[in-house]
């Protein structure tokens, strides 16, 4: 038994080797299909390669690309970014918005041309166009308020019109030179010349101020006490001559917190 299996281990290699084994078949040639090129050959190493026709766009010889037809655009304005008053828009100050003023240090992001101030519900006319920020144009409306409510229960009579000066101007302060610029500067002050009322008269300064018993007097004494309540500085004939003619109110900073207030 074990020399007939050493046998048969001796005979299979030799069997083997006598069994045809199948070459694999050839390859076919490579055939485009219809529409598709094929990949040119690789060039051989240190073959020129040959010269591209330029684009159609660009001569050979030209120094950039070509320039489009017709004039380059414009370059855009920067954007102007203005805050809208919620006074204005709650209708307690009639006023339209200007463009930005800028003069020197002065200038103000979003002025207004105040034409009216609400109170006790009428809206009472400004006799110009003031020229403010939107802080003046909202502490106006309590201050016009008060005076004509000091009219109707002390003369029976109203504000007709409020008889404005300056507002907005780049100029130093009591146009002093190379002193702090004014509040006027950054539309943040209004001069109030006097007052048109409804019963006819008009009250102004100086001559409405001489007299401190008079209906004048009081009525002048009142809008400037009224004024130290709604704005943090108020100044008329008794502060110095340069204010001898009118009321100038603002609300310009006083004091380390900007809480201080400038009432003469």
């Amino acid at each position: 038994m074990t020399v007939a299996l050493i046998f048969l281990t001796l005979a299979l290699p030799a069997q083997a080797q006598q069994i045809p084994v199948p070459l694999p078949r050839s390859r076919p040639d490579v055939v485009a299909a219809p529409g598709i090129p094929l990949p040119r050959p690789r060039p051989a190493p240190g073959a020129t390669l040959p010269e591209t026709a330029a684009p159609a766009e660009q001569a050979p010889d030209s120094a950039g690309p070509v320039e489009p037809e017709g004039e380059p655009e414009a370059p855009k304005p920067p954007r102007v970014y203005q805050t809208a008053c919620p006074a204005v828009l709650a209708g307690m100050v009639e006023a339209r918005t200007l463009p930005p003023l800028a003069e020197n240090q002065c200038g103000e992001r979003s002025p207004l041309a105040v034409t009216g101030v609400l109170a006790n519900g009428r809206m009472v006319a400004l006799s110009a166009e003031a020229v403010l920020d939107c802080g003046m144009a909202t502490a106006l409306p309590a201050w016009v308020a008060a005076i004509d409510s000091y009219l109707v229960a002390r003369e029976n009579t109203r504000i007709d019109a409020i008889l404005v000066g300056t507002s907005y101007m780049c100029r130093p302060r009591n146009h002093v030179e190379d002193a702090d610029l004014s509040e006027h500067g950054f539309a943040n002050a209004l001069d109030v010349m006097g007052f048109k009322l409804a019963d006819g008269r008009t009250v102004t300064l100086p001559e409405g101020w001489a007299d401190a018993l008079s209906p004048e007097g009081r009525l002048l004494r009142f809008a400037h006490d009224a004024g130290c309540a709604s704005f943090t500085t108020t100044l008329g004939p008794e502060a110095n001559a340069q204010h001898g003619d009118h009321l100038h109110l603002d609300l310009g900073c006083h004091g380390q917190n900007c809480t201080g207030r400038l009432c003469e």
